[in-house]
């Protein structure tokens, strides 16, 4: 029996400090071994939206504890790891970097292999994560600045069917919010809201 890959994944591209160790299961789908998250709703409240330079900073303050934490979580150590993962964009760059920086300096001091992923590509294939579905399939992809149809047709195979042209909607959700009044992060609120009609 082969020994199943065991990667460290880093995310930073927004306010989330966040890291996660990914392993596969005997049928050699994935198997996600810990998830840790870090928001920072209570840091941008104030402002009624993310501030990059706050939104960097938090990660810098965190990101260390968040991935130390998902390797204990995960039960392996350290030395187990096999690659290291991070998200390479699209997304804030202060906060990008910090992941990438962070990223790339462990998989030099381990020896490992880096790997940049594409944020939007990384909520393409979320899905698979947790069920056996099997390509081709459709994705309505909502993610900050982002809002689009696709047709994810493989691994590194994707058709946009369709796209916003000018806010996407977790932006119109947001901005909605400022304007009455509802505190950040508003597209919650709103959601709770429209239920109630």
């Amino acid at each position: 029996m082969s020994k199943k890959p065991l990667i460290l994944g880093i995310e930073s591209s927004c306010d989330e400090t966040a890291a996660s160790v990914i392993s596969e299961n005997e049928q050699g789908n994935p198997l996600v071994l810990s998830n840790v998250v870090s928001s920072q709703i209570e840091i941008h409240k104030e402002f009624g939206g993310v501030v990059p330079e706050l939104a960097a900073r938090s990660h810098i303050e965190k990101i260390d504890w968040i991935v130390q934490k998902a390797i204990i979580d995960s039960g392996k150590k350290i030395e187990d790891i096999d690659a290291v993962a991070s998200t390479a964009g699209p997304g804030l760059i202060v906060c990008l970097s910090v992941g990438l920086s962070f990223g790339k300096a462990l998989a030099a001091t381990l020896n490992k292999p880096f790997i940049a992923v594409n944020h939007l590509e990384g909520h393409a294939l979320s899905p698979r994560l947790n069920s056996s579905l099997d390509y081709p399939y459709l994705l309505l992809l909502i993610s900050g600045g982002h809002s689009q149809f696709l047709s994810v047709q493989g691994l590194g195979k994707y058709k946009r069917l369709g796209t916003t042209i000018d806010d996407a909607l977790g932006e119109a959700f947001d901005k909605t919010a400022k304007l009455l009044g509802i505190d950040f992060p508003g597209g919650p609120q709103i959601e709770i809201l429209a239920k109630k009609r």
